[in-house]
């Protein structure tokens, strides 16, 4: 009888202090699955440390390690992207080289996948070693990105999660440029399972997701899930409206019955120009946004580039 086989999606960046040790546990992980046959795909997001050296050494001694290797640094969710296009396994994992999220989890979550689940999803009881500001802007991200959201994506989740084969090729089969996985894989639907586990420390190294990226994430998938974002800029428009009505009733008011309260007239004026000058400029950065995508789409850019495979047969 034929084997299922597990494949495994690892992204890393600036990875040199974990690139063996990561390897090393999800091989034990991966060899103890005796009804599995596995492959591991290492996507070297343009790293100029020794990370690439490392996984080059890896799978020339592991022939079921495959390497994919960028031109430059394209981003997490560009290198998650290009191991699913990669895998021959009926069962991908995704899961970051920091090992934050323990392989060791695998095999349970496998079991659930046995069970008929299709999209089984990692979702974290606890965060050890993450500051209160970043537990703290992630709860805001996932409460606005699901009240602006058509489609609710499970809070404290990551990209670490096992989904069947079918469930990637429908992900593979979407043209947009700038995907936000965790919530296309929410989209797609499918049977979709919460896995619970206690996140753990990084093994070594510091986070590749600094402010500026959290930002960028936020970014796309707000403008990838919602079109609410510009349904609320009109409604501030609208608002704007009445509030320059109401200051243009009172001050006929004031005029008429000779209040004077507007005598001076340059703080109205001033609280006026500087609110609806305000609203505009939200405004232009919102639908700049969406612009922003619609041209980056147009282009017809791929995603990244690769400039090295290795153990690959595509």
């Amino acid at each position: 009888m034929e084997k299922n086989k597990v494949s495994l999606v690892i992204p890393m960046y600036y990875e040199e202090k974990v690139a063996n040790e990561c390897y090393k546990r999800v091989k034990q992980c991966l060899d103890k699955l005796e009804n599995y046959e596995h492959e591991i795909i290492f996507i070297n997001d343009g790293s100029k440390d020794k990370t690439l050296e490392i996984l080059e050494e890896i799978a020339s001694n592991d022939k079921k390690v495959k390497v994919i290797s960028f031109s430059r640094n394209f981003g997490h969710q560009a290198a998650v992207t290009a191991g699913l296009k990669e895998v021959t396994g009926q069962a991908v994992v995704i899961i970051d080289a920091d090992l934050q999220d323990p392989p060791e989890l695998i095999p349970d979550m496998l079991k659930k996948w046995e069970e008929g689940n299709e999209v089984i999803y990692g979702k974290r009881k606890t965060r050890k070693g993450e500051s209160a500001f970043k537990l703290l802007t992630a709860k805001m991200f996932y409460n606005t990105l699901n009240a602006l959201s058509d489609v609710e994506i499970p809070k404290d989740t990551g990209d670490f999660r096992l989904v069947d084969r079918k469930v990637v090729d429908t992900i593979n089969s979407l043209p947009e440029h700038n995907k936000f996985l965790r919530g296309l894989f929410s989209w797609v639907g499918y049977k979709q399972y919460a896995y619970e586990y206690e996140r753990q420390e990084r093994f070594a190294g510091k986070t590749k997701y600094p402010l500026k990226k959290m930002i960028k994430l936020a970014s796309d998938g707000i403008i990838s899930f919602s079109s609410k974002p510009i349904k609320i800029v009109g409604a501030l428009g609208i608002f704007s409206i009445f509030i320059s009505i109401a200051i243009l009733i009172y001050a006929l008011v004031s005029y008429a019955f000779k209040l004077n309260n507007l005598s001076a007239g340059w703080t109205s004026i001033m609280v006026a120009i500087t609110f609806f000058a305000g609203v505009q400029l939200l405004s232009l950065w919102v639908i700049s946004e969406y612009i922003g995508r619609i041209y980056e789409e147009s282009k017809g850019r791929p995603q990244y580039v690769i400039d090295k495979k290795i153990n690959s047969n595509n």
